[in-house]
């Protein structure tokens, strides 16, 4: 029944928009607006089909776009895409732009027609209103950050309103900023529960609002937004005194939102099993291929030591053996990729011969279908699920989109580039998240007696804490970082590595793997991708982004 009705809403939603045939009459085959939008169980369908536009297991994958993770598939668009070496042609940057203006054309239709349910109380069309605004608001903001100037639509448009000009990216980031300050006033601020655990409500359109004026540099809007998530009293941080466990559990079935104890997230993509599923838990340790997502040695290298310095500061780091890079560090490293002596699914299951233990000991690079192969020297450990590794698309892992760490994080970079930030912002923000895994606080004044610039670790912190979660790239275009994916990415050292499987294995002089070579970032070509070329000659007036 569960299937049947997700059927039916794909339909439902494909054919909200038409008119009445010549005849003046309804359709046979057909729901049309005039028939459709008038009860609450209609409103609900229609609302349920718009959340198919947020993204779910893309949201890991898109950290593959910036410098923590890397597909082993040389021909994934986000690999490619990373690289800086594609054209207009990629079938990736077009389907984002379809896909993107596909949902906020559904958007666009339901609040056209919302009202005219005139029996639903006002107080629960508003909240579907603001719930329809804020999936509307979050698919702008991906299409600014992507492309930069793109059109704005707002309404159902016919066949001769589809080819207009781009509008400026200012102008749709004040839509977003406007659009999600209105999502959030319809909204009730109580996280939903029951039959609509999972919907949006008044944290995430805050929460959004935050991270737009964030990655615009709107730094009074985004503390602004942020403090109104944090003050709502309604999230905290996951914690169940388990410091050594807590961050790695939110991430698995534990930190499930039905799970009950996860009042964290803001918004999520809910999965249940035979209903909606994923595989990311079994491309992060695949027991007979090659892992789809491998840790890279940028992402290993920004974990401070326990002493608060960074790796090539302190005196606690050792780079002696495999294991000893996760000795003394941020208990976040070993919480997101993946240790020696830890459980794991990368083993080869059903296999009588396999001798591979289901404790990890060592990363493997040679392909014989007898366990998960790395092609940097690390998994991740973060978002694995260990039971669903050994199943195809068994996954119901949720997919968290915005949390209230990320809320903590914005707060306290916004007051820092405003030059407000205190101790007492760093004990309300950074160190709850450092509080949460036993970490060394953060200490403003230590921090400059070591000679450590603030900003930097601000932004390590960010990097840290959302590694994973879909930030990185865009993190890296906002801080004009863009240079980083220029750089080769690089693996484990190749002496701490199986030297047998290796020994074939590029090396750069300090003897570290090279994963990938010949990348590229073209400044400022490369902060913006570039226009389609399917939808340039669908409309011509959209122009072209600057290099392209």
């Amino acid at each position: 029944m569960k299937k049947y009705t997700y059927i039916c809403l794909a339909f439902l939603l494909a054919s909200a928009s038409c008119k009445k045939d010549f005849l003046d009459r309804t359709p046979l085959s057909a729901i049309s607006d005039e028939t459709f939008w008038t009860t609450q169980e209609q409103l609900q369908l229609g609302l349920n089909g718009l959340y198919a536009n947020v993204k779910a297991s893309n949201t890991v994958a898109m950290d593959q776009l910036g410098d923590n993770s890397i597909n082993s598939t040389t021909t994934d668009n986000y690999r490619i895409l990373s690289s800086g070496n594609f054209n207009v042609e990629l079938g990736t940057v077009n389907t984002e732009w379809g896909s993107q203006f596909a949902g906020i054309r559904q958007c666009n239709v339901f609040l056209a027609n919302y009202q005219r349910a005139t029996s639903v109380p006002e107080q629960v069309k508003n909240q579907m209103a603001g719930e329809a605004k804020t999936i509307r608001a979050y698919m702008y903001m991906h299409l600014v950050s992507f492309f930069g100037d793109v059109p704005l639509v707002t309404r159902p448009l016919n066949i001769d309103e589809l080819y207009e000009p781009r509008n400026p990216r200012k102008e749709v980031v004040d839509f977003i900023l406007q659009e999600l300050q209105e999502a959030a006033d319809l909204m009730q601020p109580a996280i939903q529960t029951g039959a609509a655990l999972g919907r949006l409500s008044k944290g995430a359109a805050l929460g959004l609002r935050a991270r737009m004026a964030l990655y615009d540099g709107r730094w009074a809007e985004a503390e602004k937004s942020a403090k109104a998530v944090m003050d709502l009293g309604v999230y905290s941080l996951y914690s169940t005194g388990k410091p050594n466990e807590d961050y790695y559990n939110l991430f698995t079935y534990a930190g499930k939102l039905s799970a009950g104890a996860n009042k964290e997230t803001i918004m999520a993509r809910t999965h249940l099993l035979d209903v909606s599923m994923h595989n990311i838990s079994r491309e992060s340790q695949v027991p007979d291929q090659s892992s789809r997502y491998n840790p890279t040695k940028s992402l290993v290298d920004s974990y401070l030591c326990t002493d608060g310095l960074p790796i090539e500061r302190s005196p606690l780091y050792s780079e002696a053996t495999y294991a000893s890079l996760w000795q003394n560090r941020d208990p976040r490293m070993r919480m997101t990729i993946l240790a020696p002596n830890s459980p794991w699914g990368g083993r080869r299951d059903g296999n009588a011969a396999n001798t591979n233990p289901n404790i990890y000991t060592a990363p493997k690079f040679l392909m014989d279908r007898q366990g998960s192969v790395t092609i940097t020297g690390y998994y991740f450990n973060k978002y694995v699920q260990i039971s669903a590794v050994g199943q195809v698309s068994r996954d119901e892992n949720d997919i968290h989109i915005l949390r209230l760490a990320e809320m903590l994080l914005t707060y306290a970079e916004a007051k820092l580039e405003q030059g407000t930030l205190t101790q007492a912002d760093i004990d309300l923000t950074i160190n709850k998240l450092r509080d949460r895994v036993g970490m060394k606080r953060m200490v403003l004044s230590e921090l400059t007696a070591n000679g450590l610039d603030i900003r930097t670790e601000i932004r390590r912190e960010r990097r840290v804490e959302l590694a994973r979660e879909g930030q990185r790239w865009f993190d890296l275009m906002r801080w004009k970082q863009g240079a980083l994916l220029g750089a080769d990415v690089k693996g484990v050292k190749k002496s701490l590595a199986p030297a047998a499987q290796v020994s074939n294995i590029n090396a750069d002089a300090n003897g570290y793997i090279i994963v990938q070579t010949g990348r590229q970032f073209v400044d400022p070509k490369h902060y913006l991708w570039p226009v389609p070329l399917i939808q340039l000659q669908r409309n011509p007036k959209l122009g072209q982004n600057p290099g392209w």
